[in-house]
């Protein structure tokens, strides 16, 4: 098949409404919330919700509803009944980034590693460092996103869906980095339809063979053989995705925090101890702790592991990256 200009609109898997809990329930707001912000449309003021049993959300008087969202208070949500800490835990991770971020782009980086930095095994075996908790987070992301971002290498190595498939919500586009145009064709989100796949590479990149049917190249100029991050999120953003996940691996992830292009980083850290592996993070060094960069970062449990949300919005400490 011929290189074809990635479309701005696509077709989407959905998954079913779950009702089948208050984190369910919570999640279906939170997804409706954030569509509405994507768009531009950011909740104004005090609002109830409510989700029938078909899995409608509803804006309905407060007296009537199981939850109210306020963008002017702290927490900016809540309820006549005791909430779940895991209700709470996905109102307070997300509800924010519907207030901040409405009609704005996002680029949210994500990470899951071991106590000592690892995200891998030193043989790549990466399956799971953490518990479901992350995993399920990790599909939230992406459903809540337009496109989801990872590297070459995360693609052979892990050879990801990219999907939704654990939570109700869109598929995202699915955006692959290969500057050369090198990764193998056969690997599942080249093959299965889920979602439309883009591949992001040089624009002196040659095709090797034939793009799969449904996979399409977004080329741009490289700098020194590297795709820069910034350039990256430009061109998905004049394509409409504007609210981004970038997935991985930890070069990747890296690579886009030395560009100080991400908005936030979730980092998810499960108590375990790999050794020598592949690692998470790496970044260029510092000699002066003064220049280390310091976030502002909100903790929450997830299971087992602990999640830190991390904010890049110039008020931590320390030099820009990059």
């Amino acid at each position: 098949m011929s290189e074809r200009y990635p479309r701005s609109e696509s077709t989407h898997v959905l998954s079913q409404p779950d009702v089948s809990s208050d984190e369910a329930r919570a999640f279906l707001i939170v997804t409706e919330l954030v569509r509405d912000a994507r768009r531009g449309y950011p909740l104004t003021a005090r609002t109830g919700f409510r989700v029938s049993p078909d899995g409608r959300v509803g804006r309905v008087p407060e007296v009537e509803a199981w939850v109210w969202v306020d963008p002017s208070a702290e927490p900016g949500f809540g309820s006549i009944e005791v909430l779940s800490p895991a209700v709470e835990r996905l109102f307070k991770l997300f509800l924010p980034l519907c207030f901040e971020f409405a009609g704005k782009r996002l680029a949210i980086g994500h990470l899951g590693q071991s106590l000592d930095g690892q995200i891998a095994t030193s043989s790549g075996a990466s399956r799971y460092v953490t518990g479901p908790e992350n995993l399920q987070h990790v599909h939230r992301l992406r459903a809540l996103c337009d496109a989801v971002v990872v590297g070459k290498n995360t693609l052979e190595r892990d050879d990801p869906q990219l999907t939704t498939r654990l939570v109700p919500g869109r598929n995202p586009v699915r955006v692959v980095i290969d500057p050369h145009l090198r990764a193998l064709a056969e690997r599942r989100l080249f093959l299965d339809g889920a979602a439309p796949t883009w591949v992001v590479c040089s624009h002196t990149a040659s095709l090797r063979a034939p793009l799969p049917s449904g996979v399409e190249l977004v080329r741009l100029h490289a700098e020194a053989e590297r795709l820069a991050p910034r350039a990256i999120l430009d061109a998905l953003a004049e394509r409409g995705q504007s609210w981004v996940l970038v997935e991985g691996g930890g070069v990747t992830v890296s690579r886009f925090i030395e560009a100080r292009a991400l908005d936030r980083l979730h980092l998810a850290i499960a108590p375990v101890i790999l050794g020598r592996g592949r690692a998470g993070l790496a970044l260029p060094a510092v000699d002066e702790i003064a220049h280390a960069l310091r976030l502002r970062a909100t903790r929450f449990e997830l299971g087992d592991d602990v999640l830190f949300d991390c904010r890049f919005d110039g008020k931590g400490s320390g030099p820009p990256l990059g």
